[in-house]
C-alpha cells in the first residue's frame, strides 16, 4: 500500500530577470507504508527540493503529491520534518521544544509531558529535559529535533540530511539510533542524503537521483537483515551495494561537471 505517491512532480525556478532553472525533471515515486526510503544523489540535484514539496513547504511547478490518496496542499501534522540545521527554539528547554507541537494541537499538559518523556528516553536524553539548545552538543540538539518530530506521531517522517553537520562518530551513532527507533516504531521515512554508506545502512530501498535537473535514475532494494549495526558496513553484501551505488553517483557527478 502506498503511503506517498509522487506523480510527475517537476520544479522550475524563475529569477527576477525571468531566467528559468529547472531543478527537477518530472519524478514518479511510490513510498510504501513502513518504507525507509533514502534519496541519494550528487549535490544540487534537487533531492531537498523534492522533499520540501512532499512536506508542503514548496509547490511543484507540475505534477502532484498524494498522501494516502489525498493531494498535499501545504504543511500538515501527518508529516514530520527534520532538517540538517537543528531548528530548535533556543529559548525553550528540551522538554518544551518537544512539547511545542503537542501544545499547538491542544493536548493537555500532562499528556504533553508524558509523550515528551517517552521520546526523551527513546533518543537517550533523559536527564537533559530542562537544558536549553545552547547547552547541548550538535548530536544532542538533533536528537531533540527527532524527538520533537516523533512526538507529534506523524504518519511519515521527512529527513533532509539531518546528520550532515555532525562529526563522523556522532553521525554513526545517530544512524544507529534512528534505525533502532524505526525498527521499533515502524514509521514511514523519506530520508535525503549524499552519503552512500548512510543511504545503504538505513534504507530498505534507495532511489538514486541524476545530476540536475534531477530525475530518478535507479531504484535499488537493500535486502540487508534487521537489526543492523555498524559491523554490517564491512559485510560483502554491503560492499557490493556500495560499489554499485558509487558507480551510479560517480557517473552523475561527472555528468554534472561536464555541463
Amino acid at each position: 500500500m502506498s503511503c506517498v505517491s509522487i506523480e510527475g512532480v517537476a520544479r522550475v525556478f524563475e529569477s527576477a530577470r525571468g531566467q528559468r532553472m529547472q531543478a527537477l525533471q518530472p519524478v514518479d515515486l511510490e513510498v510504501r507504508e513502513n518504507d525507509f526510503l533514502t534519496i541519494l544523489g550528487p549535490s544540487g540535484c534537487g533531492k531537498s527540493t523534492l522533499l520540501r514539496i512532499v512536506a508542503g513547504l514548496e509547490r511543484a511547478s507540475s505534477g502532484r503529491v498524494l498522501l494516502d490518496g489525498v493531494p498535499v496542499q501545504g504543511p500538515g501534522a501527518e508529516r514530520g520534518m527534520v532538517f540538517q540545521s537543528y531548528t530548535l527554539f533556543p529559548w525553550l528547554s528540551v522538554e518544551q521544544n518537544i512539547c511545542f507541537g503537542l501544545r499547538e494541537r491542544g493536548l493537555p499538559g500532562a499528556q504533553q509531558r508524558e509523550r515528551a518523556a517517552y521520546f526523551i528516553a527513546k533518543v537517550g536524553l533523559r536527564g537533559f529535559e530542562q537544558h536549553f539548545p545552547g547547552q547541548l552538543s550538535g548530536g544532542m540538539q538533533q536528537r531533540t529535533a527527532i524527538a520533537r518530530a516523533l512526538a507529534n506521531d506523524p504518519k511519515i517522517l521527512l529527513m533532509d540530511e539531518p546528520f550532515g553537520a555532525l562529526d563522523n562518530q556522532t553521525r554513526a551513532l545517530m544512524q544507529e539510533l534512528l534505525l533502532g527507533i524505526w525498527e521499533a516504531e515502524r514509521k514511514t521515512v523519506l530520508f535525503v542524503t549524499h552519503d552512500i554508506d548512510e543511504a545503504i545502512f538505513l534504507a530498505n530501498r534507495v532511489a538514486v537521483f541524476s545530476a540536475r535537473p534531477g530525475r530518478i535514475k535507479t531504484e535499488l532494494a537493500v535486502p540487508l537483515p534487521h537489526p543492523r549495526d555498524y559491523r554490517m558496513k564491512t559485510s560483502p553484501e554491503f560492499m557490493d551495494l556500495k560499489a554499485r551505488l558509487t558507480e551510479e553517483i560517480r557517473a552523475e557527478a561527472m555528468a554534472a561537471d561536464a555541463r
